[in-house]
């Protein structure tokens, strides 16, 4: 970081706070693989977690306050509170409200929590921005139809990159039975639009040192809650009790196992997308399993 990016922040912390910010120190911290991350400190004790990255990526950043803007507003679960963001000097920031992180914590509250937030609900699907899944980019415009918002916002979104990105033959013929087959899928099920974290492995959630849950980095927007659940389950990062308190809390509908594999194939071919490699082999094989218990 250059100091006139750091007077430039430290001046838009000060006019976002209403109190002037001074910096004393910082340092670079664990952020992910997409930005730099650092945590700055100002001279009067105040502390905040800074992303940077290249400057055509401040719409990222801008759908991210967004997100965590959104989930704030339900007072559910424990977030990150955007500060600023903008751009300068041909970097793009995000500035967020610093939290001190532990791996462990309360994993039931955590479920319970998450339910809490996929009880908030809007009448239609999508989302006021679109965002981002890692750099790709996600559409979220608004359909009355959760069949129709997952064909064209989700899976044929996917599907396009996909062919654009030179994967073709089977995976396109299998991914185009598949939408046409979408429907059944849903014949006794009918999603809520549920606001969901939207992108929830286990490296967005973690616990405060009083064990108090907290998710963030999230793709946010108005879904089929089982999205959210189905993806903890797609990396790993989430226990039984977790599982248990939520379910216990918002039961979910005895089809979900079989819809679980369909919406964790939008992050499987996401990741086909975005690294190649052995995911479009295992977007293929999940496609050919979601067809065949169709029948």
């Amino acid at each position: 970081m250059n100091g006139r990016l750091l007077a430039h922040i430290s001046t838009v912390i000060g006019a976002a706070t209403q109190q002037p910010f001074a910096l004393g120190d910082s340092a670079a911290v664990g952020g992910g693989s997409i930005n730099a991350a650092y945590r700055i400190d100002g001279t009067d004790g105040t502390r905040y977690f800074l992303k940077l990255n290249e400057a055509r990526h401040l719409a990222m950043f801008a759908a991210e306050a967004a997100g965590l803007d959104a989930i704030a507003a339900t007072s559910t679960i424990r977030v990150p509170r955007p500060v600023a963001h903008g751009s300068s000097g041909g970097q793009s920031y995000l500035v967020l409200e610093y939290l001190e992180l532990d791996g462990r914590g309360d994993s039931r509250l955590l479920g319970e929590q998450l339910a809490a937030l996929h009880r908030v609900e809007r009448g239609r699907f999508g989302f006021v921005h679109d965002n981002f899944i890692g750099t790709t980019p996600q559409p979220n415009g608004w359909d009355a139809s959760w069949v129709d918002f997952w064909r064209e916002h989700r899976l044929g979104f996917q599907l396009k990159l996909a062919q654009r990105n030179g994967f073709g033959g089977q995976l396109l013929r299998l991914g185009e039975k598949l939408m046409d087959a979408l429907p059944a899928f849903f014949a006794s099920h009918v999603p809520r639009p549920s606001l969901l974290h939207g992108d929830l492995w286990g490296g967005n959630h973690a616990f405060l040192a009083d064990g108090t849950p907290t998710i963030f980095d999230p793709a946010a927007y108005y879904g089929d809650r089982e999205c959210d659940l189905a993806m903890t389950e797609l990396f790993g990062g989430y226990g039984a009790d977790f599982h248990s308190a939520y379910c216990s809390a918002f039961p979910l509908d005895p089809g979900y196992a079989t819809r679980r594999d369909l919406y964790n194939l939008y992050h499987v071919l996401n990741h086909a997308n975005l690294f190649g490699g052995g995911y479009a082999r295992q977007a293929e094989q999940t496609m050919q399993r979601l067809l065949a218990e169709l029948g």
